[in-house]
């Protein structure tokens, strides 16, 4: 099945009841895909975003516009999480930009693909894990002594922390290993009435996708989650309100959990 453009404006159906008014969330890898889609939703929910990206500026601001479009505000800062320096200045941007931090939604991640594992060198393991766990570690921790009670984190793992990918070895430790801190973060952090938890997209058709696996197999845009129950890939605006309810203050008894979004690929037990 052939998939659809990068495009979240489909959120423009999506009916808010304005959950997250007077919230600021800080949402990394949002300049497309999955964070963009988040922004959208918490923007449409009444929230103020501040938007993580890398290097691509032109995503960024169609991202900060899209916020502003549904009347919410929005800035943007690029760095790569993966050094700890940068996720404080995230951080201080956040508080100077709009004086709290409400909702962290920690997406920022990246995926080589290699066909054997003798391919992926000590370079390739270290990036992976600094870009997708060691970020979510350095962020909460650099926004931890701004959080309040009520504070929620989100954190973005991967099916493949479940099942594994025989092409995504690193990933999928990578994505194991945020899983693990999630749940630890929040046996830590629930007496003080932060909730921390996760979620495990399964095949999402965002710009990533073509970017690492479109020389591994040039019909990706073809074939992308044609194996899983749904027969199709997911869009990322059909994560964003699971990123909704997990930042719901009402929703105050849930942590240390992550949700499958997935189309029946992975069914937890």
């Amino acid at each position: 099945m052939a998939q659809d453009t990068f495009d979240n404006t489909d959120l423009k159906d999506y009916k808010a009841s304005g959950v997250l008014e007077g919230k600021v969330a800080i949402v990394t890898g949002a300049s497309s895909g999955i964070g963009q889609a988040v922004a959208i939703a918490y923007a449409k929910e009444g929230a103020k975003v501040v938007i993580g990206y890398l290097d691509d500026d032109e995503g960024a601001d169609k991202t900060v516009q899209l916020v502003r479009h549904y009347g919410s505000e929005a800035k943007a800062l690029s760095g790569d999480l993966s050094k700890s320096d940068n996720c404080g200045k995230l951080v201080n941007f956040a508080l100077d930009e709009f004086g709290q931090i409400d909702i962290l939604v920690n997406n920022a991640g990246y995926q080589y693909p290699q066909t054997s594992p003798l391919d992926i060198t000590d370079e390739q393991m270290l990036k992976t894990f600094e870009i997708k766990s060691f970020a979510m570690f350095y962020l909460t921790r650099a926004a931890l002594p701004h959080l309040k009670k009520g504070a929620r984190i989100i954190n973005t793992a991967s099916i493949n922390a479940y099942r594994g990918h025989s092409d995504l070895i690193d990933y999928s430790g990578a994505n194991g290993a945020m899983v693990s801190m999630t749940r630890a973060l929040a046996r830590r952090l629930v007496r003080e009435e932060i909730a921390v938890n996760g979620i495990a997209p399964g095949p999402i058709w965002t710009p990533l996708i073509p970017k690492t696996f479109g020389d591994l197999n040039p019909n990706v845009a073809d074939d992308f989650g044609e194996d899983v129950p749904a027969g199709r890939a997911g869009q990322p605006y059909e994560l964003a309100k699971a990123f909704v309810f997990l930042a719901d203050p009402q929703n105050s008894y849930m942590t240390g959990q992550v949700l499958h979004i997935n189309g029946g690929d992975y069914m937890s037990t």
